[in-house]
């Protein structure tokens, strides 16, 4: 997980869409949103869940391994950044690699675009625009010391189960409270199987989260990352 990361939190969502408003300010992709802002059960439930560029750890941007022109760079610190629109071809490996569905095809332009982690604000200590105004914290710009300290308790999880492949992410998904007492779908309990062993039940292997394995899920035909709540 990145030191300073965005934790999603979908409980807390209103769809207000006031993240999705903010990312078309970005002046990389200025008018249009790279926020995929889903509404799994439209038309019987208020639910929904918004969703970021996951800036995948392990393994490291399927997106940029799968690009031909090299055009899809990753910073020294973890972020994946857009395609250079000096090299992207347009030619949408990325959006077929993507285990989250997060990569747009501008189809005039030919060019890939999704989101950056903001990097033009937070190379320079600011919170992404998302973040920034979303009115219930459901995305959280910070460290998970911060969010521990603001949220007493709570539990994040930064791998996810992709069929029979686990990713590891950048960005952490908050586990809802029912499922932490009980085994989360993917199949590894609460804790995970990194945290086993520390006597003072601290995150092991890097300090990785103690949030377990959560299951990508498919919303309105793209898989998104879900966080073990029931649909």
């Amino acid at each position: 997980m990145l030191g300073r990361t965005i934790f999603i939190d979908p409980g807390r969502c209103i769809g207000c869409q006031a993240c999705v408003s903010a990312c078309r300010e970005c002046d990389s992709h200025r008018g249009k949103s790279m926020i995929h802002l889903d509404y799994p059960d439209e038309g019987r439930s208020v639910a929904s869940l918004p969703t970021v560029c996951m800036h995948c750890e392990d393994p490291v941007a399927p997106c940029a391994e799968v690009c031909p022109a090299d055009a899809i760079l990753i910073t020294a610190d973890g972020v994946v950044q857009e395609a250079d629109p000096t090299r992207c071809i347009g030619c949408a490996n990325c959006v077929n690699a993507c285990p989250f569905g997060v990569p747009k095809i501008d189809l005039e332009s030919k060019l890939q675009m999704k989101c950056n982690l903001c990097y033009d604000r937070t190379s320079y200590g600011l919170a992404p625009m998302c973040a920034t105004v979303c009115p219930t914290g459901a995305l959280f710009y910070g460290s998970l010391e911060e969010l521990q300290a603001e949220r007493p308790g709570v539990d994040v999880s930064t791998m996810f189960a992709f069929g029979d492949v686990t990713v590891s992410t950048g960005v952490a998904m908050v586990v809802p409270a029912e499922q932490r007492a009980a085994p989360l779908p993917g199949g590894l309990p609460a804790g995970g199987q990194a945290d086993r062993g520390r006597p003072d039940g601290g995150p092991a292997d890097g300090g990785r989260p103690a949030g377990g394995l959560l299951r990508v899920i498919e919303v309105n035909g793209r898989p998104t990352p879900g966080n073990g709540a029931p649909a």
